[in-house]
């Protein structure tokens, strides 16, 4: 048990959570004395966001090099500087203060230009970025997830928002967002900041046109003032639209060429648990994909369903010790769009795993799905792979969702080792 756990079965919820960000300020504060402010004079962009946060950090990464600059990366799926980008272990995106500050002092060690951070709704509320001067900040978009920490979306979004007041306070920063001007919450975020660039497919001052998607990925026009730009991105999903755009966003914001933009951006081929396709030479599609909200899933169902030759069959679970509420609707989009759906674990934690599966299924249930017909829940995750593969036939489609990148699965014994792809990989190779 961690010392964490420890703490809250002495602690009542409530109180935890308001003593605990204290107690990280505390932590951050007299590390950042004792590393000696490792981010200071760094020039760093903090990337928030419910969705579309790695892939975006990664976009951003990408024309930065693209322009010439030495980038660092921190996110939920790596991170490095320059070309050595090495995998992120921890079942985290922003890790401990202790290990943030090891980081940034190897960044610093790196010299480099400019540091891209993913930044989550909980290092914000807990005070762990203390002491990192954001010079720019994005955010992608604010949509239901993390309520069983931070208990209402408005304090959700209160936590996000809060990277956009820590940039606007750094007097030596550019104190400029990049905002996706569809999202509802758009015009708080600018409140929040002294510039804002705003972007989008329906709004914003960097606007995307003529959009032309594949399975592959898209391409289109984008114009901000009197600048145009044609990006292509190798990432499939109109939510990559939104990625490559808000990518686009930070270039500008920082003066580079509209080609270093455009060439940045057609650059990154993937990203690690991010709508990657496996293939063992099966008569299917078979992709990995990290989506575990509700909007990730109405996005990406609703981008997959059209552009699907057959069934779509989906893997997924809903982690347990997190976001309660979400299961059932998540269960209830992926029955409205999928042909056929496997509930499976995922990271139950110390709760009961069927239960969770239960919730889940009910949503489905809403949407009309049939138990023992369209509808499966098996407990074991390499099981249930191996079931929905079973089924599977030519030109059909089979998502696994929700563990993406991830290296661990986290049972009630304690985390065991997993790797999606390559579980994938070996059941297709056993059956060919």
């Amino acid at each position: 048990m961690n010392f964490r756990r420890l703490v809250k079965l002495f602690i009542p919820t409530r109180l935890f959570r308001l003593i605990e960000p204290w107690g990280h300020l505390a932590e951050a504060v007299i590390l950042n004395l004792l590393y000696g402010f490792p981010a200071r004079g760094m020039k760093v962009i903090g990337v928030t966001g419910t969705n579309g946060k790695t892939t975006t950090s990664f976009l951003i990464h990408k024309v930065l090099s693209q322009a010439g600059y030495k980038a660092g990366l921190m996110t939920t799926v790596a991170y490095g500087a320059g070309e050595e980008i090495r995998p992120q272990i921890q079942h985290m995106t922003n890790v401990s203060v202790p290990q943030l500050m090891k980081r940034l002092r190897f960044m610093r060690r790196q010299k480099i230009d400019w540091l891209v951070l993913e930044t989550t709704s909980h290092a914000l509320g807990q005070n762990r970025v203390w002491g990192v001067p954001f010079s720019l900040a994005v955010m992608t978009n604010v949509t239901h997830e993390h309520l069983d920490y931070h208990g209402t979306f408005e304090r959700y979004l209160t936590a996000k928002r809060k990277l956009f007041r820590l940039t606007n306070r750094h007097r030596n920063g550019l104190r400029t967002g990049v905002i996706n001007a569809d999202d509802p919450s758009a015009e708080l975020f600018q409140h929040d900041i002294r510039r804002a660039i705003t972007y989008g497919l329906m709004k914003g001052e960097l606007k995307a046109s003529d959009v032309k998607s594949t399975t592959a990925g898209s391409e289109f026009e984008a114009r901000f003032g009197d600048q145009k730009l044609h990006i292509k991105t190798n990432l499939p999903g109109s939510f990559n639209v939104y990625n490559a755009l808000a990518a686009a966003g930070v270039g500008l914001a920082l003066g580079v060429k509209p080609a270093d933009i455009e060439q940045g951006i057609a650059a990154l081929q993937n990203v690690e648990g991010r709508m990657n396709r496996i293939n063992a030479g099966q008569e299917f599609d078979v992709i990995v994909d990290f989506a575990h909200t509700p909007d990730s899933f109405e996005k990406l169902f609703a981008d997959l369903k059209p552009v699907s030759e057959g069934k779509l069959i989906t893997v997924f679970g809903s982690a347990g010790e997190r976001d309660k509420t979400k299961r059932a609707v998540q269960g209830e989009l992926a029955g409205k769009y999928c042909d056929e759906l496997v509930i499976t674990e995922e990271d139950d934690r110390h709760e009961d795993g069927h239960a969770i599966m239960e919730q889940i299924a009910s949503g489905a249930e809403k949407a009309g799905k049939l138990r023992d017909n369209n509808l499966f829940l098996i407990h074991d995750r390499t099981e249930a792979i191996k079931f929905a593969f079973g089924r599977a036939k030519a030109g059909d489609t089979v998502l696994l969702l929700g563990k993406g990148h991830e290296k661990t699965i986290e049972r009630v014994d304690g985390e065991h080792p997993w790797n999606e792809s390559e579980v994938a990989e070996q059941i297709l190779k056993s059956a060919v």
